[in-house]
C-alpha cells in the first residue's frame, strides 16, 4: 500500500460528532464508523484501509466503537425546529404582505416590508437548523437561528399584547399562543449552547440585532399607537340653488341646484353612505304671535308669527355614492334639477347635503360593500326584510372593514359596517364585531338604529359632515326665465 497522510480523529462532541483531520486540515467529520469510511473513500483511501492500525488512524477520546451520536435526540431538536420557523415564516407573511403592497401611509408599508423581511429571515433559517444541529459547516448557523427565534418571540409577544386590550375569541389566538411558547423554549435552548461563540464578532453581532430590535419597536409603536389627531380630516360643503326655467305654457318651474363637497384637510376620506335632500318648508301666518308654542322635541326650531310648520320632501338621492373616495384636495360637483309647480305653497326651500365618511387613514372597506340590497327583494335572501318587520324600504349596504393596519386585525374579531338609506328617513351607520345579517331575516331598521356609536366608530375615525342652505320660493321665483 503507498504512503499516505496520518488521519487523525478527534473525540467526538456533545452531539457524538467526530471531527476528521490529515496532516493538521479539517477534511470532514463523521457521525459513526460507516461515515469514516465514506470519507476516507473519497479522498482517495482504500476501501480496504485497515482502521485500527496506529500507522494509518490515529483515534483520540475514544477508539473506532466511542459513536455517541443521540440521533434521535438531534431529530427531536431539528423537527419542532422547523415546523416552528415554517409557522413562523407563514404569520410574517400573513400580517406583512397586505401592509406592504396596500398601506396608505409611508410608516405601514415600511412596518410590512419589517414583517416580510422577518419572514424571509426565518426561510433562511431553516436549513441553518440543520446545520447547526448536524456538521456545523457555517460558524453563523446557530446565530442565524438565534436571531429568527427572537424575531418570532418578539412578534408573538407584541400580538399576544394587542390581543390582551380587548380579549376577543379569535382562531389565531392558539398560533399565537403556541409560538410564543415555542419561541421561549427554542431560545432557552440556543442561549444555554451559547451559540453565538462562533460568530466572529459577536458583539457587532448583538450590536446589529439590538439596532434591529430598537427600529422595528419604533416602527411598530408609530404605525400602531399614532392616532393622526394631528391631521384632522376637513371638508368644504356648499348647496347652492340656481336660476329657475320656465315657461308660459308649463305649469311647473325647475330650479338648478348645485351640490359641492372639496376635502380640504391631509387626510383621504372613503365616503360609506351620502344623500341630498330638499325639503320644501310650508306655513300659515299667524296673527296671534303664539307660533313658539308649537316646538316640540323633534322639531325645537320655530317661529312666533307662523303656525303649521311643515317640512316636506321634495327630492332626495345620493351624492357621489357609496365607495366614493375623496382624496386630499379632490373636488366633487354634482347638478340636479329641482321640479315644483307654479302655484307652490311653500314658503322656503331648504337643499341639504351630508354624508358618513371613513378616514383612510384608519380603516378600509371591502369592495363588496358597494354592491347595494333592497330591503323589499326576496331574492335578496338575509337582507330581504317582510313588510311587517319593516316600517318603510331601505337600499342597504353591508360588507367587512379592516384597519390599516393588519397587526392589528389578526388580533381582533371581523368587523362589519353597514348602512342604510332610504328617501324617507337620515342615513344609518354602524360598525360593529356582530356580522349584522347573521341574525334572522327581517331585522328592521330600528334595530340597528338602536345600537349606539361607540368606541368602533371612533377607532375607524366615522363621522359625518353636512351643510343646508334655505332660500325663500317667492324670492326665487321671482328670477324665473321662460
Amino acid at each position: 500500500m503507498s504512503i499516505r497522510p496520518w488521519v487523525v480523529v478527534d473525540p467526538p462532541d456533545r452531539r457524538g460528532l467526530r471531527r476528521v483531520t490529515i496532516n493538521g486540515d479539517p477534511v470532514g467529520s463523521a457521525w459513526s464508523l460507516s461515515e469514516l469510511r465514506k470519507l476516507l473513500r473519497r479522498l482517495g483511501y482504500p476501501v480496504d484501509t485497515d482502521l485500527e492500525n496506529p500507522s494509518c488512524v490515529y483515534w483520540r477520546g475514544g477508539d473506532s466503537n466511542t459513536w455517541p451520536d443521540r440521533r434521535w435526540r438531534r431529530y427531536g431538536v431539528i423537527a419542532p425546529m422547523l415546523l416552528g420557523l415554517l409557522a413562523s415564516m407563514v404569520l410574517h407573511t400573513v400580517i406583512g404582505w397586505p401592509d406592504a403592497l396596500g398601506a396608505l401611509t409611508f410608516a405601514q408599508r415600511l412596518v410590512g416590508v419589517m414583517f416580510l423581511l422577518a419572514a424571509a429571515v426565518q426561510i433562511v433559517a431553516a436549513p441553518a437548523v440543520v446545520d447547526y444541529w448536524g456538521r456545523r459547516q457555517s460558524r453563523l448557523s446557530g446565530a442565524l437561528v438565534l436571531l429568527a427565534v427572537l424575531m418570532t418571540l418578539a412578534t408573538t409577544s407584541l400580538l399576544l399584547f394587542l390581543w390582551l386590550q380587548e380579549r376577543e375569541l379569535i382562531s389565531g389566538l392558539l398560533a399565537f399562543v403556541s409560538l410564543w411558547v415555542w419561541s421561549l423554549w427554542a431560545s432557552w435552548l440556543l442561549v444555554s449552547e451559547r451559540v453565538w461563540r462562533g460568530v466572529p464578532h459577536p458583539k457587532k453581532f448583538a450590536a446589529g440585532v439590538t439596532a434591529t430590535a430598537v427600529l422595528t419597536a419604533v416602527s411598530l409603536g408609530y404605525s400602531i399607537l399614532y392616532q393622526p389627531v394631528s391631521a384632522p380630516i376637513h371638508f368644504i360643503l356648499n348647496t347652492q340653488f340656481g336660476k329657475p326655467q320656465t315657461a308660459p305654457d308649463l305649469a311647473f318651474v325647475q330650479i338648478p341646484l348645485t351640490l359641492y363637497a372639496k376635502n380640504d384637510g391631509a387626510i383621504p376620506a372613503y365616503i360609506v353612505v351620502d344623500d341630498f335632500t330638499v325639503f320644501g318648508h310650508s306655513a300659515k301666518f299667524s296673527h296671534s304671535g303664539k307660533g313658539l308654542e308649537e316646538w316640540t322635541e323633534d322639531d325645537p326650531t320655530t317661529e312666533r308669527y307662523t303656525t303649521k310648520a311643515k317640512d316636506t320632501v321634495v327630492a332626495t338621492g345620493p351624492f357621489g355614492g357609496p365607495g366614493t373616495t375623496l382624496s386630499s384636495g379632490q373636488e366633487l360637483k354634482v347638478e340636479k334639477v329641482i321640479t315644483l309647480p307654479k302655484d307652490t305653497k311653500y314658503k322656503t326651500l331648504l337643499a341639504t347635503l351630508r354624508f358618513v365618511f371613513l378616514r383612510q387613514d384608519r380603516g378600509k372597506v371591502d369592495d363588496d360593500f358597494t354592491d347595494p340590497k333592497s330591503s323589499w327583494d326576496k331574492s335578496e335572501g338575509k337582507y330581504y326584510c317582510p313588510p311587517g318587520k319593516c316600517d318603510g324600504d331601505y337600499l342597504i349596504y353591508h360588507g367587512r372593514v379592516r384597519y390599516n393596519d393588519n397587526l392589528i386585525n389578526v388580533t381582533r374579531k371581523p368587523r362589519y359596517v353597514a348602512a342604510f338609506w332610504s328617501p324617507e328617513s337620515e342615513p344609518l351607520v354602524r360598525i360593529s364585531s356582530d356580522d349584522f345579517f347573521r341574525k334572522e331575516k327581517g331585522t328592521p331598521y330600528e334595530e340597528y338604529g338602536s345600537l349606539n356609536p361607540g368606541t368602533e366608530e371612533h377607532r375607524y375615525g366615522l363621522n359625518g359632515a353636512w351643510v343646508d342652505s334655505e332660500v325663500s320660493v317667492q324670492e326665487l321665483l321671482k328670477g324665473a326665465t321662460g
